[in-house]
């Protein structure tokens, strides 16, 4: 896999989990494509409107065992553990970035609570 393309992405999803974005309704406006949708933890599905209208929740996060599934050249899944530190909670997340007017936008999201530690979760690699 190529390391500066996972680097990138890795980049895109903590600017997505940065306090300060997530407080900004343009910065979101820029991250999440016109059509995205979300599967929160919680079961319930946003859509970017509603994350703009509402906002989204903010949380002290970490991203670890960030890994790439290139879809295509326009279109790439994003797997990754959080650790939400304050919620004291561990979530499994799965991201689908889409190549929108020459830049990568988030087109789908999906957060699932585990509880798996993040030495827990280990992925197998080929």
């Amino acid at each position: 896999m190529n390391e500066q393309l996972r680097n990138q992405f890795r980049e895109l999803e903590e600017w997505h989990i940065n306090t300060e974005v997530r407080k900004s309704k343009e910065e979101l406006d820029k991250i999440l494509a016109n059509d995205f949708f979300e599967i929160g933890s919680s079961g319930r599905m946003f859509t970017k409107q509603e994350c703009l209208d509402d906002g989204v929740s903010q949380a002290e996060m970490s991203i670890h065992q960030y890994e790439i599934h290139p879809l295509s050249e326009s279109l790439v899944l994003s797997t990754y553990l959080i650790a939400n530190h304050t919620r004291k909670r561990n979530t499994l997340r799965s991201s689908i970035w889409k190549k929108i007017d020459g830049r990568w936008q988030l087109f789908f999201h999906q957060g699932t609570v585990t509880n798996s530690k993040i030495t827990d979760v280990i992925r197998k690699k080929n």
